[in-house]
């Protein structure tokens, strides 16, 4: 949808604009959203339906009038507001660069007729999208991680944006959604899937039984014959240091090993894999172990090279 090769800018806020504005021309080439709204008016012709409870009450009709109520198709629909809103926002952000501002500020011309709305975590819940409309679906979840980073100032309505490459356990959800996402898409060859794993245990107690934690996985990959536990682990330092050496995180390791032993008793899952993987930081890590009849392994994918390279080694990391 969107080229963002041109953008020479490592920050975010720049790498955003750019893709708002960019997916926002896209729906002025293909047309704005359209859907029927409510409206009522007083009128002294006949138009929709008539509200004759408020008529009388105000003796409209006396004076040969009806508050009458109707539908309209109107572009002032809750996904083109949002996307309205976000704009005008990102338009006053600190730092943006002036030549995005201005497209930023180019495209809200087109959206003139939409209304502003009270941005909130709850609104993007209340869009609806159906196939007609669904290439907002992508505008909508920028919209959304925008205004979680955006901090407006209600003074002045300025906006700072907030980095949320320092925050690891944004990172981390965002690495894991990553990884997921690029199986679902770039193969075919295994299920993709996120399921929970139950403890092979017998608890004594239905209160015991409530104590046990979840066990819930980032990434399963499933074919007849193989069987895939992947766990995404976004960390600043990819192994831990003790007094002697760098060794691999235990607690991940403990993890990983929990979850391919709970799981070997499930039909077909008896020489199930598991793989810890981490963004590359200072070093490329590439290590197999058996477990108890299980392979483990520890690897790196360095995000900070061309996609298709990404995507390569990444296909690679499964045996394709």
């Amino acid at each position: 949808m969107v080229d963002v090769s041109s953008v020479n800018s490592t920050r975010l806020v720049d790498l955003f604009a750019k893709v708002l504005a960019g997916g926002t021309h896209h729906l002025i080439r293909r047309g704005f959203d359209r859907g029927y709204l409510a409206f009522a008016e007083e009128t002294p012709g006949m138009r929709g339906k008539i509200d004759f409870s408020s008529s009388l009450k105000k003796n409209l009709l006396a004076r040969g009038q009806a508050r009458c109520e109707y539908e309209e198709l109107d572009y002032n629909v809750l996904h083109n507001r949002i996307l309205k809103t976000t704009l005008e926002r990102l338009s006053l952000a600190e730092g943006l660069d002036t030549k995005l501002r201005e497209d930023v500020r180019e495209v809200l011309r087109w959206l003139r007729q939409v209304d502003s709305v009270r941005l909130s975590s709850q609104i993007f819940r209340r869009v609806q999208l159906h196939r007609n409309n669904l290439y907002y679906a992508f505008l909508l979840n920028v919209c959304e991680l925008i205004y979680d980073q955006l901090l407006v100032d209600e003074r002045s309505g300025r906006c700072r944006f907030r980095d949320f490459l320092r925050d690891e356990n944004r990172m981390n959800r965002l690495f894991q959604s990553f990884v997921y996402n690029f199986y679902k898409l770039e193969q075919k060859e295994f299920r993709v899937a996120a399921p929970r794993i139950y403890w092979q245990a017998s608890p004594e107690t239905e209160e015991a039984a409530e104590y046990l934690p979840v066990m819930q996985t980032d990434v399963c990959l499933t074919k007849r014959e193989r069987k895939i536990i992947l766990e995404c682990k976004y960390y600043r330092e990819t192994l831990q240091s003790s007094q002697y050496k760098q060794t691999v995180h235990s607690g991940h390791l403990y993890q990983l090993f929990s979850y391919v032993k709970n799981k070997e008793l499930d039909e077909g899952w008896e020489t199930c894999e598991g793989v810890l993987l981490y963004p590359t930081v200072n070093q490329t890590l590439d290590l197999s172990y058996d477990i108890q009849g299980h392979l483990i392994r520890v690897k790196t994918v360095d995000l900070n090279q061309s996609w298709r390279q990404i995507k390569r080694n990444l296909l690679t990391l499964v045996g394709m």
